[in-house]
Protein backbone atom coordinates (compact mmCIF):
# COMPACT_ATOMS: atom_id res chain seq x y z
CA UNK A 1 0.00 0.00 0.00
CA UNK A 2 0.95 2.93 -0.66
CA UNK A 3 -0.62 7.02 0.55
CA UNK A 4 -2.85 5.78 3.32
CA UNK A 5 -1.87 2.87 5.69
CA UNK A 6 -3.59 1.03 7.95
CA UNK A 7 -2.78 1.38 12.11
CA UNK A 8 -1.58 -0.99 14.46
CA UNK A 9 -4.68 -3.05 15.24
CA UNK A 10 -4.78 -2.24 18.70
CA UNK A 11 -5.46 1.38 17.62
CA UNK A 12 -8.70 0.24 15.93
CA UNK A 13 -12.00 0.73 18.57
CA UNK A 14 -13.01 -2.67 19.95
CA UNK A 15 -15.63 -3.33 17.74
CA UNK A 16 -13.69 -3.14 14.35
CA UNK A 17 -11.27 -5.26 16.55
CA UNK A 18 -14.04 -7.79 16.66
CA UNK A 19 -14.43 -7.86 13.27
CA UNK A 20 -10.79 -8.60 12.62
CA UNK A 21 -10.78 -11.24 14.89
CA UNK A 22 -13.27 -12.66 12.57
CA UNK A 23 -10.89 -12.24 9.89
CA UNK A 24 -8.08 -13.62 11.20
CA UNK A 25 -10.33 -16.67 11.97
CA UNK A 26 -11.56 -16.92 8.10
CA UNK A 27 -8.31 -15.67 6.11
CA UNK A 28 -5.27 -15.92 8.78
CA UNK A 29 -4.88 -12.29 9.27
CA UNK A 30 -6.37 -9.16 8.83
CA UNK A 31 -7.28 -7.79 4.85
CA UNK A 32 -5.62 -4.95 4.13
CA UNK A 33 -8.61 -3.25 2.90
CA UNK A 34 -10.47 -3.94 6.27
CA UNK A 35 -7.39 -2.06 7.92
CA UNK A 36 -8.19 1.04 5.60
CA UNK A 37 -11.52 1.09 6.11
CA UNK A 38 -11.04 0.62 9.93
CA UNK A 39 -9.83 4.31 9.96
CA UNK A 40 -14.13 5.39 10.07
CA UNK A 41 -15.71 2.84 11.91
CA UNK A 42 -19.12 3.70 11.20
CA UNK A 43 -18.34 3.40 7.68
CA UNK A 44 -16.73 0.66 7.48
CA UNK A 45 -19.40 -1.05 9.94
CA UNK A 46 -21.94 0.06 7.81
CA UNK A 47 -19.79 -1.75 5.04
CA UNK A 48 -19.42 -4.76 6.47
CA UNK A 49 -23.08 -5.14 6.96
CA UNK A 50 -24.57 -4.43 2.90
CA UNK A 51 -21.77 -6.84 2.01
CA UNK A 52 -23.45 -9.83 4.45
CA UNK A 53 -26.68 -8.59 3.31
CA UNK A 54 -25.53 -8.95 -0.77
CA UNK A 55 -23.47 -12.14 0.28
CA UNK A 56 -26.09 -14.40 2.73
CA UNK A 57 -27.23 -17.99 1.72
CA UNK A 58 -30.49 -16.89 1.01
CA UNK A 59 -29.44 -14.33 -1.60
CA UNK A 60 -32.15 -15.18 -5.16
CA UNK A 61 -28.62 -14.96 -6.56
CA UNK A 62 -26.84 -18.14 -6.75
CA UNK A 63 -22.96 -17.81 -5.32
CA UNK A 64 -21.53 -18.42 -8.17
CA UNK A 65 -22.77 -16.10 -10.42
CA UNK A 66 -22.11 -13.23 -7.66
CA UNK A 67 -18.76 -14.79 -7.65
CA UNK A 68 -18.75 -14.48 -11.25
CA UNK A 69 -19.94 -10.84 -11.33
CA UNK A 70 -17.55 -9.47 -8.47
CA UNK A 71 -14.36 -11.11 -10.31
CA UNK A 72 -15.48 -8.76 -13.67
CA UNK A 73 -16.16 -6.07 -11.95
CA UNK A 74 -12.54 -6.30 -10.25
CA UNK A 75 -11.19 -6.85 -13.22
CA UNK A 76 -12.40 -3.93 -15.20
CA UNK A 77 -11.51 -1.79 -12.15
CA UNK A 78 -7.78 -3.03 -11.98
CA UNK A 79 -8.40 -4.21 -8.07
CA UNK A 80 -5.49 -6.46 -7.56
CA UNK A 81 -6.83 -7.24 -4.23
CA UNK A 82 -10.58 -8.09 -5.61
CA UNK A 83 -9.63 -9.87 -8.10
CA UNK A 84 -7.31 -11.91 -6.17
CA UNK A 85 -9.63 -12.75 -3.23
CA UNK A 86 -12.70 -13.23 -5.49
CA UNK A 87 -11.27 -15.31 -7.79
CA UNK A 88 -9.83 -17.83 -4.91
CA UNK A 89 -13.95 -16.99 -3.60
CA UNK A 90 -14.87 -18.35 -7.07
CA UNK A 91 -12.86 -21.27 -6.89
CA UNK A 92 -14.26 -22.00 -3.46
CA UNK A 93 -17.77 -22.28 -5.00
CA UNK A 94 -16.92 -24.90 -7.56
CA UNK A 95 -15.99 -22.58 -10.66
CA UNK A 96 -13.59 -24.58 -13.07
CA UNK A 97 -10.10 -22.85 -13.46
CA UNK A 98 -10.41 -22.70 -17.19
CA UNK A 99 -13.64 -20.48 -16.55
CA UNK A 100 -12.18 -18.61 -14.47
CA UNK A 101 -9.06 -17.62 -16.53
CA UNK A 102 -11.64 -17.05 -19.35
CA UNK A 103 -13.52 -14.65 -17.50
CA UNK A 104 -11.97 -11.19 -18.67
CA UNK A 105 -13.15 -12.60 -22.35
CA UNK A 106 -16.01 -14.43 -21.36
CA UNK A 107 -17.88 -12.84 -24.82
CA UNK A 108 -15.57 -14.98 -27.06
CA UNK A 109 -15.71 -18.12 -24.81
CA UNK A 110 -18.15 -21.13 -25.10
CA UNK A 111 -18.23 -21.56 -21.11
CA UNK A 112 -20.47 -18.99 -19.78
CA UNK A 113 -24.44 -20.05 -20.03
CA UNK A 114 -26.92 -17.54 -21.23
CA UNK A 115 -27.90 -16.92 -17.14
CA UNK A 116 -23.98 -15.71 -16.92
CA UNK A 117 -23.76 -14.03 -19.96
CA UNK A 118 -26.62 -11.92 -19.32
CA UNK A 119 -25.42 -10.90 -15.86
CA UNK A 120 -21.97 -10.08 -17.00
CA UNK A 121 -23.12 -8.13 -19.58
CA UNK A 122 -24.71 -5.90 -16.78
CA UNK A 123 -21.96 -6.44 -14.79
CA UNK A 124 -19.90 -4.33 -17.72
CA UNK A 125 -22.61 -1.91 -18.57
CA UNK A 126 -22.82 -0.97 -14.47
CA UNK A 127 -18.90 -0.58 -14.26
CA UNK A 128 -17.25 0.14 -18.11
CA UNK A 129 -18.19 3.93 -18.50
CA UNK A 130 -18.11 3.51 -22.47
CA UNK A 131 -21.37 1.54 -21.80
CA UNK A 132 -24.83 2.22 -20.34
CA UNK A 133 -27.68 -0.08 -19.08
CA UNK A 134 -30.26 0.60 -21.76
CA UNK A 135 -33.96 -0.28 -22.12
CA UNK A 136 -33.65 -3.35 -23.89
CA UNK A 137 -31.11 -5.01 -21.23
CA UNK A 138 -33.13 -4.15 -18.47
CA UNK A 139 -35.74 -5.93 -20.17
CA UNK A 140 -33.95 -9.03 -20.32
CA UNK A 141 -33.00 -8.61 -17.07
CA UNK A 142 -36.86 -8.62 -15.86
CA UNK A 143 -37.31 -11.54 -18.41
CA UNK A 144 -34.32 -13.92 -16.47
CA UNK A 145 -35.18 -12.34 -12.83
CA UNK A 146 -37.74 -11.02 -10.66
CA UNK A 147 -37.57 -7.69 -9.20
CA UNK A 148 -35.93 -8.60 -5.94
CA UNK A 149 -33.34 -10.65 -7.62
CA UNK A 150 -32.44 -7.45 -10.47
CA UNK A 151 -32.44 -5.46 -7.44
CA UNK A 152 -29.88 -7.25 -5.66
CA UNK A 153 -27.74 -8.32 -8.77
CA UNK A 154 -27.85 -4.33 -8.96
CA UNK A 155 -26.77 -3.93 -5.48
CA UNK A 156 -24.43 -6.44 -5.86
CA UNK A 157 -22.53 -4.72 -8.81
CA UNK A 158 -22.96 -1.38 -7.67
CA UNK A 159 -21.08 -2.70 -3.95
CA UNK A 160 -18.06 -4.44 -6.14
CA UNK A 161 -17.44 -0.93 -7.97
CA UNK A 162 -17.16 0.77 -4.78
CA UNK A 163 -15.04 -1.72 -3.42
CA UNK A 164 -12.94 -2.21 -6.18
CA UNK A 165 -12.70 1.35 -6.96
CA UNK A 166 -11.56 2.53 -3.50
CA UNK A 167 -8.90 -0.72 -3.32
CA UNK A 168 -7.51 -0.09 -6.68
CA UNK A 169 -7.28 4.26 -5.94
CA UNK A 170 -5.38 3.18 -2.36
CA UNK A 171 -3.70 0.73 -4.49
CA UNK A 172 -4.14 -2.55 -2.04
CA UNK A 173 -2.17 -5.66 -3.63
CA UNK A 174 -3.29 -9.00 -3.74
CA UNK A 175 -2.76 -10.81 -0.96
CA UNK A 176 -2.01 -14.38 -2.21
CA UNK A 177 -5.60 -15.98 -2.20
CA UNK A 178 -5.92 -17.44 -5.65
CA UNK A 179 -3.69 -20.07 -6.45
CA UNK A 180 -4.56 -19.29 -10.24
CA UNK A 181 -2.23 -17.48 -12.81
CA UNK A 182 -2.63 -13.88 -13.60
Amino acid sequence: MTGVTGKPVRDYPWLVRLFFWKQRRTYGRVLDPALLWGRSPWVFGALALLYGALDRRSSPIAPALRSLVTVRVSQINHCEFCVDINSATLEKRGVATEKILALADWRDSPLFDAEERLALEYAEAMTDNRTDVDDGLRARLKARWNDDAVVELTGLIAFQNMSSKFNAALDVPAQGFCRLPR
